[in-house]
């Protein structure tokens, strides 16, 4: 192989430092640290061969799923996943151009259109620019507005 290219093989490839870890060999004398009852400890039911229990088996205690009461009709709450863009990262766009979704992902702000755009006001402005989003904070909205902007919420009301 020449030193300026170099080609990875499947014969390469091997897990991180640390990430493995050697099998635990038990019963194999009192030297290696697992010998005699082999990690089993002495006498009962899990010192025997065999030996298996139940999911949940708590050695005859009422088992925690079993303590606690059921709960039906139980949702999962679907949460909305907000992206958010500082003023300071819109002066890159047109003066007068305007802000949505859509236009972010042209200017690789965004990587994909969110239904979740949330401008908030870290940094400066210094680009009018009409603002369209599903939220904009108050401190984005003042300074927006001082640059010779306007702001409209898509979706009506503020988040």
């Amino acid at each position: 192989m020449s030193s300026t290219t170099t080609k990875i093989t499947l014969a390469d490839l091997r897990p991180d430092e640390g990430a493995t870890r050697a099998r635990k060999r038990v019963g194999r004398g009192r030297a290696s640290g697992h010998g005699k009852t082999s990690t089993r400890g002495h006498n009962g039911q899990g010192q025997r061969s065999g030996y298996s229990f139940r999911f949940g088996f708590e050695g005859g205690q009422t088992p925690l799923f079993r303590r606690l009461p059921k709960i039906h009709n139980f949702d999962a709450v679907n949460t909305r996943k907000w992206i958010e863009v500082n003023v300071g990262a819109l002066n890159i766009l047109a003066s007068g151009s305007e802000v949505n979704p859509e236009a972010l992902v042209e200017a690789k702000l965004l990587r994909k259109v969110s239904d979740s755009l949330r401008i908030l006001g870290n940094g400066e402005l210094k680009v009018a620019l009409k603002v369209r989003a599903h939220h904009v904070s108050a401190g984005a909205r003042e300074k927006i507005e001082k640059a010779g902007g306007s702001v409209e919420i898509i979706g009506g009301e503020q988040a």
